[in-house]
């Protein structure tokens, strides 16, 4: 496991302040991985409950009595590296801290409805008249624009909506029904491109002094990345279903049981193909019209998978495994979150890391970031933070010698 980041060089975003005015799960992986790679985040929350997915759990790390703290699972998650201050931005004194924040900051990253921020006099127009170079990224469920903007939007309802779910689960025909991913993945894809956005909109300030609105929706976000299944949809005609484990373009490229759990395979090519039916005692399919390349594969699907599972299911998924891999076939067992998170794999990878508590606190174990970088490495400052614990240190941001 990865102890606290101990090295000195610079993150690539160090210089760089953001104001995070997000809650939930799409800003905040947004803004954390900008703090990750070394700007300053100020997370702004609303005064007495702050991030609503504070009080999302349980579980939640326990306060020096043994009791629920404000840091749930799932804020920590998503918000470390980052200073946090209550301001109540239905007050004038709270719009006005506000605004002098804005005026020392590089980027604003928020998630309120459209017309929100504005109708209390410090939207987008109303603050690059105090910092015209500002870059502000507004994320919301369906956009600025459209007959849906007016709409709330959580990942659950993006994910039905943007067409994920008729494609993810078993087919209908063995009973499925539309699933959602295990994870809020819309709020996470729509945290990456939100990242994207913002380092692109910074590039273009730097070239021309230029700041921008970013216009973010997770509806958006969401439909970009059915990817090649709506492409299909778009070349073919055709609308893609649910196929559990299966692929619509590859095969094999599914789970299959053994003996004892679930093996997944993953064939990418004829060749591929050829040492997996080896591997597995069936040489024999390689040389059979129904299955000798992949589009005939796919067109026979069904008896494929029958005969390969017979095989499959005669031995236990590791002996399938290294058997595979020794093939140089694809293939790994069905892991569970424990095994995940204690692979030796994922911790060398310092995919856990470990952050300290103050002396009444016992040290958070969070994921890691998968950047890998070899001159300006991501770090990891300081845990999430509780609500308004950082509210001195900002303020005096402020001040005149801040600087």
């Amino acid at each position: 496991m990865s102890k606290q980041d101990t090295q000195v060089a610079p993150g690539s975003l160090e210089g760089l302040r953001v104001l995070d005015l997000s809650r939930i799960l799409a800003g905040p992986t947004a803004t954390q991985l900008m703090a990750d790679l070394g700007a300053e985040v100020i997370k702004v929350e609303k005064p007495g409950s702050g991030d609503d997915t504070r009080s999302w759990g349980p579980p939640f790390l326990p306060d020096a009595d043994g009791n629920d703290s404000d840091l749930s699972a799932y804020f920590l998650s998503a918000n470390r590296n980052k200073k946090s201050i209550a301001i109540d931005i239905t007050s004038e004194e709270g719009v006005a801290l506000l605004r002098r924040l804005v005026a020392i900051s590089d980027v604003v990253v928020e998630n309120y409805k459209p017309g929100d921020l504005a109708r209390r006099g410090i939207g987008y127009e109303d603050l690059r008249l105090i910092k015209p170079d500002i870059i502000w990224c507004s994320i919301t469920g369906f956009g600025q624009t459209g007959p849906y903007s007016d709409r709330i939007g959580y990942d659950f309802l993006i994910q039905a909506m943007g067409g994920i779910m008729s494609i993810t689960g078993e087919p209908e025909t063995a009973g499925g029904k539309p699933v959602k991913v295990g994870v809020g993945i819309a709020d996470v894809m729509c945290g990456m491109y939100a990242t994207v956005g913002v380092l692109a909109a910074l590039r273009h300030r730097d070239r021309t002094g230029q700041g921008q609105h970013i216009d973010l929706a997770l509806y958006d976000s969401q439909v970009a990345w059915l990817i090649n299944a709506a492409t299909n949809h778009l070349v073919s005609g055709r609308v893609p279903k649910a196929l559990g484990n299966a692929h619509p373009n590859i095969a094999p490229y599914q789970t299959f049981a053994a003996s004892d759990e679930y093996l997944a395979v993953a064939v990418g090519n004829d060749q591929q193909f050829a040492r997996f039916a080896e591997a597995i005692g069936l040489a024999e399919l390689a040389l059979d019209d129904r299955f000798r390349r992949n589009r005939d594969r796919l067109a026979n699907l069904e008896d494929l998978q029958a005969l390969i599972q017979a095989e499959i299911s005669r031995d236990t998924a590791l002996s399938w495994e290294q058997r595979l891999l020794g093939a140089g076939v694809p293939a790994g067992r069905v892991a569970t979150i424990d095994t995940v998170l204690t692979d030796p794999h994922t911790l060398a990878r310092g995919m856990v890391v470990e952050l300290p508590g103050d002396e009444a606190e016992d040290p958070v174990r969070l994921l890691g970031n998968p950047l890998k970088m070899s001159v300006t490495p991501v770090h990891y400052h300081t845990r999430p933070p509780h609500l308004d614990a950082d509210r001195e240190a900002v303020l005096r941001l402020l001040e005149p010698d801040a600087d």
